[in-house]
């Protein structure tokens, strides 16, 4: 789908990914409509862009209630819609899970996966009427590939992955495509968002998160199924095809440094 002229709802777009989303998708002559939990950080949005192709709501994507909110207010505002971006996610506290409480894991699936799921179901009716339409679901590497310290975060983004292709098999044979994105170590702040202390992640360095929103819009205009985002990605996505334990023992030994000591 091309994105020119479209509006295209983004979650999590007040920063890292999302906001760098919102901003090319702008440049490319899209329309976006801006969601956040977070309210300062749309406001320096709006200020940091300052176009008519941006609008913004502050929505918590974990509560039901506030999307069936969103809904009613988006149709009634903005019209249609032609896109929409499930990019809001946190990461939680590098612990095992024996020792993660309940609160947290809630947390964790209401933002990571419920929030797509119901967002997604509320759209999809509306979608279908338009000429094309696409939706994306931002999964992790974490949601192929299994991370010690982050086992329900990667059950979430594992959900979000098989709903993803799931949907796509069920719209198929609609004017709606749809993409699972698997970014790697991208440099955003969801550690911060999230209220999660990690470490120096062994000095690795990150890709730049505008760099990820330009392949996954560039994957949006071509219609991917499946986009792997970052070197990191396609290797442990390589490796763990050819060979799950040993790529599962490898990554044990390099996520030590990135577990909280406690």
């Amino acid at each position: 789908m091309k994105v020119k002229n479209k509006k295209i709802i983004i979650t999590g777009a007040g920063s890292g990914i999302g906001k760098e989303l919102t901003k090319e998708l702008i440049k490319k002559g899209a329309k976006v409509v801006a969601l956040d939990i977070n309210e300062a950080n749309l406001v320096a949005l709006k200020t940091e862009i300052n176009s008519l192709s941006l609008s913004t709501y502050v929505v918590d994507v974990s509560s039901k209630e506030a999307l069936i909110n969103f809904k009613n207010t988006c149709t009634e505002k903005e019209g249609f819609i032609d896109g929409l971006i499930n990019n809001a996610g946190i990461i939680q506290p590098f612990i095992n899970v024996e020792k993660l409480d309940e609160e947290t894991i809630n947390r964790v699936m209401n933002i990571n996966f419920y929030g797509p799921l119901n967002l997604t179901r509320l759209f999809i009716p509306e979608l279908l009427k338009r000429n094309e339409a696409h939706i994306v679901n931002i999964s992790s590497m974490g949601g192929f590939f299994p991370f010690p310290g982050q086992t329900v975060y990667g059950a979430s983004k594992a959900a979000l992955k098989i709903f993803t292709e799931g949907l796509y098999a069920e719209l198929l044979n609609t004017n709606v495509h749809v993409t699972v994105v698997f970014p790697g170590a991208v440099n955003t702040n969801i550690a911060k968002n999230s209220n999660v202390v990690v470490g120096d992640g062994g000095g690795y360095k990150s890709l730049p998160a505008i760099d990820a929103a330009k392949i996954i819009i560039k994957g949006i205009e071509r219609n991917k199924f499946q986009l792997f985002v970052g070197s990191d990605a396609k290797m442990m996505n390589f490796m763990y095809k050819m060979n799950a334990k040993k790529a599962i023992n490898y990554i044990n030994k390099m996520m030590t440094k990135m577990m909280t000591k406690k």
